[in-house]
C-alpha cells in the first residue's frame, strides 16, 4: 500500500454541518490555503477535518500535538540502524511529499520554537527545509495545512504568535445548537430523541457554569459517550454521572449542582 493510499479516509465519518463551514473549508482547499480552526475542547474540531479530508478525498496525517514534541518529531530525524544511519521522515514532512492534509491537533500545546518551521509551507514559497538532511522539500500541489486549539486555554505562555496566526485563514466552532447536538446524539449512538434531547439540557447546565467553578464545560464528545452508555442499557442518571460529571470536576459543590441538574432532568 502507497503512503498516499494508506492515509486515505476509508469510510465517510459522520459530521453535521453548523453553517457553510463545508463550503468554506471547500473554497480554502481549492485555493491551497491554510486553515485554523479554534473552538472548545470536544465540539467537533477534528471530526470536521476528518470529514473534509474524506470529502475531497485526500489522505489526512494528524499530530496530537505536546508541550514534548520538538521539530525533529515534525519533520523528520536520522536513525541508527544495522546499517549505519538512515533518515525517517516526520509527519509534516511526509504529508508534504505526498499531497495530504497535515492536521496539527492543539498546536498551541506545542514549542514555539517548534511551530516556527511551519512558516514556510504556509506562504508562497509552500517549502519545507529539512536543515539536518540538507534538503528542500517543495510542497506537492495538494498539500494543505490545518491547525486546531481550543483559545479558552490561551495564556501568555501557550498561544499562538502573531506571526504564526496570520499565516493562516480561520474558523471559529463552538457547540452545536441544541437541537441539532441532540440529532448528533441520536445519529452516533441510536439513543431515542427524548432521552438524546434530555443530554443535551444537563450538557447546556453545565456550560453554564463555565468560569463559575468549571474551566470548560460538558463537551459534544461527553454527551456521546453518555448516550452510549445508555443505549447499552445503563440507568440515564448512571450514565450522565459517569460521562458528564465525573471527568470534568472534583469540586464538591459543582458535583452537586449537576448530580441535581441530572435527578431533576431524569425524574
Amino acid at each position: 500500500m502507497s503512503d498516499h493510499d494508506q492515509y486515505l479516509v476509508k469510510d465517510e465519518p459522520y459530521y453535521q454541518p453548523q453553517s457553510n463551514e463545508v463550503a468554506l473549508f471547500e473554497a480554502a482547499y481549492a485555493a491551497r490555503l491554510p486553515v485554523m480552526v479554534k473552538g472548545p475542547t470536544g465540539c467537533g474540531k477534528s471530526r470536521f477535518v476528518e470529514y473534509m479530508a474524506w470529502t475531497l478525498g485526500r489522505p489526512l496525517i494528524t499530530v496530537a500535538c505536546n508541550e514534548d514534541m520538538t521539530a525533529s518529531d515534525l519533520v523528520g530525524r536520522y536513525l541508527l540502524d544495522t546499517n549505519g544511519t538512515r533518515w525517517l521522515d516526520g509527519p509534516l514532512t511526509v504529508a508534504a511529499r505526498i499531497g495530504a492534509i497535515c492536521y496539527l491537533d492543539e498546536v498551541v500545546e506545542a514549542r514555539q520554537d517548534t511551530t516556527v518551521v511551519i512558516h514556510p509551507l504556509t506562504d508562497h514559497r509552500r517549502v519545507l527545509p529539512l536543515e539536518k538532511k540538507g534538503e528542500l522539500v517543495t510542497a506537492h500541489p495538494d498539500f494543505q495545512l490545518v491547525i486546531s486549539y481550543n483559545p479558552g486555554y490561551q495564556s501568555l505562555m501557550k498561544d499562538l504568535k502573531q506571526s504564526t496566526k496570520q499565516r493562516f485563514t480561520g474558523f471559529d466552532f463552538d457547540y452545536p445548537e441544541a437541537e441539532l447536538e441532540a440529532g448528533i446524539l441520536v445519529k452516533e449512538t441510536g439513543v431515542d430523541p427524548e432521552t438524546a434531547a434530555q443530554l443535551v439540557k444537563i450538557g447546556h447546565a453545565a456550560r453554564n457554569l463555565k468560569g463559575h467553578g468549571l474551566d470548560e464545560g460538558v463537551s459534544t464528545r461527553l454527551l456521546v459517550y453518555a448516550a452510549t452508555l445508555i443505549a447499552q442499557g445503563v440507568a440515564p442518571r448512571d450514565a450522565s454521572r459517569m460521562s458528564l460529571v465525573r471527568p470534568i470536576t472534583d469540586d464538591v459543590d459543582i458535583r452537586a449542582t449537576l448530580d441535581h441538574a441530572i435527578d431533576t432532568t431524569f425524574a
